[in-house]
């Protein structure tokens, strides 16, 4: 098993690991940050009988196409198992399990690990196991392309005139100027008052306990287990907060910026004469039946065109400084589950972390929302005015962008959280993003995209098309082979 190249995360993955090895089975997990030959040269050394890969990041299902692709070159027959946040049945079906021609199987999550693994290791099992997945993935990919040819996408020009403000609208919305332009650095930001702010229920998500706090505590399926480490989890956190394993750091910052097309030009000064960085957003181009908007990030900043002056914030947040030296000790004891709760600790308190940064930037260094007065409820349900995007999430699902965020705020030389070749950030607890300010900011999912805009946004970037598709291959609308030469 391993978290494939470009990626961090590991925390499903060793749960997975857990529950294989108490149901009997050897598992050499080779960790984090794995390339492709790594993974494919340990599992013929100690002769293994399946491979699992796992990852978080967007870009990480590309690695694992090519983790396929790479068996398929050394005529490999080992089973390949995919998980992982990002991952999916669809994708697997469609991405991955056609480059290889031995069984592909998406398993999601650890309660079906042991079944797969079992029945692809038996004799009894196997062959019938593999051609039912394999029927079941040919049946997805002609739905799937059923489906494609049914969505109603229009031209990217088009769409661009349908945007969700226009400069119209900014006639009567004056932006806030924020209290300081740059960036500071926050270090050492207090444990025990980002508690307050945890949102539980991913946590007991991240132990494959699914259901929402506090009502997940009386669920009659797995109640008596949700309560049994949410105790365990507060005995932790005791021990985190008094004995100081964990550093939350931040910086954030706000800059002079504004809109021109789909993208958004950051400004040295005030004077904004010299663009210093520029964010490349991509739009909505599905139809819209109902006179909704083709949405764009780029749309909740007021254009250069206009002349309002608006303004741009940005954010870096980690609560993992200082993790590895304790989880190296618990897995040193071969304590698997306290290492897998230390992390998932870490990763609530970066998400807090960012909450309550947030809140700061809102009623304080932007100001936009002085009065604002929400519980820990609302904030969990996102009802504050302005959104905090972050690069690999539906509205801005392309994470290089991340990079620019790194020029700007410079987290891996002022708070020690660096980013990988794939934008993944270490320490893996940790969040960061953008701030927009307007009323009328939304979240969205830009869905599917047409080749025009891949092909407009690949020349903003200054990238080939084949780059851009591989960083956009999850959003992508039509298949890259069929515009191949």
């Amino acid at each position: 098993m391993a978290t494939v190249k470009g990626d961090v995360h590991d925390i499903g993955k060793n749960i997975v690991g857990v529950v294989l090895q108490c149901n009997n089975f050897e598992v050499i997990d080779l960790g984090v940050m794995v390339p492709a030959e790594k993974i494919l040269d340990t599992a013929i050394a100690v002769g293994a009988n399946v491979i699992g890969l796992s990852g978080l990041i967007t870009p990480s299902l590309e690695e694992m196409v090519n983790v396929a692709k790479l068996m398929k070159e050394r005529g490999m027959n080992l089973p390949l198992l995919i998980g992982g946040a990002t991952t999916s049945k669809a994708h697997t079906a469609v991405k991955i399990e056609p480059q290889y021609d031995h069984p592909v199987v998406y398993v999601k999550d650890a309660s079906r690990a042991v079944g797969v693994a079992q029945s692809l290791i038996s004799h009894d099992l196997k062959a019938d196991f593999a051609a039912n997945i394999r029927k079941e993935y040919e049946l997805l990919r002609e739905e799937r392309k059923a489906r494609a040819k049914e969505v109603k996408r229009i031209p990217i020009n088009k769409a661009r005139e349908n945007p969700a403000l226009t400069d119209q609208a900014w006639l009567d919305y004056t932006p806030i100027k924020p209290s300081f332009l740059g960036r500071k650095v926050l270090d050492n930001f207090p444990l025990e008052t980002l508690v307050e702010r945890f949102d539980w229920s991913p946590f007991f998500q991240s132990w494959e306990l699914h259901g929402l706090y506090p009502r997940i505590l009386n669920d009659h399926v797995v109640g008596v287990e949700a309560r049994k480490v949410f105790a365990d989890a507060q005995a932790m956190l005791k021990q985190i907060i008094e004995e100081k394993w964990l550093t939350a750091r931040a910086v954030f910052g706000f800059y002079p910026a504004n809109r021109v097309g789909d993208d958004v030009e950051v400004y040295s000064d005030e004077t904004r004469s010299e663009v210093i960085h520029v964010f490349y957003h991509l739009r909505q181009q599905a139809e819209k039946k109902r006179g909704g908007a083709n949405n764009c990030l780029a749309d909740f900043v007021a254009s250069k065109a206009s002349g309002v002056a608006d303004y741009i914030g940005l954010f870096a947040v980690t609560a993992g400084v200082g993790i590895d030296e304790h989880v190296a000790r618990f897995e040193a004891d071969h304590d698997d589950y306290n290492a897998i709760m230390l992390k998932a600790l870490a990763d609530r308190f970066a998400e807090a972390f960012a909450e309550t940064l947030h809140e700061i930037v809102r009623k304080e260094a932007w100001g936009y929302a002085a009065d604002e007065a929400l519980s820990n409820d609302d904030l969990i349900h996102e009802r504050y005015q302005g959104i905090r995007p972050a690069p690999g999430y539906p509205a801005c699902p392309e994470h290089s962008e991340k990079g620019t965020i790194w020029s700007l705020l410079e987290p891996d030389k002022l708070i020690g959280l660096e980013i990988t070749e794939s934008f993944a950030m270490t320490p893996t607890a940790a969040v960061s993003g953008s701030y927009f300010a307007h009323p009328e900011a939304r979240y969205f999912g830009v869905g599917s995209l047409g080749r025009d805009q891949v092909e407009d946004y690949a020349h903003r970037k200054g990238w080939s098309i084949e780059k851009a598709e591989t960083w956009l291959a999850p959003n992508l609308g039509y298949d890259p082979e069929d515009f191949a030469a």
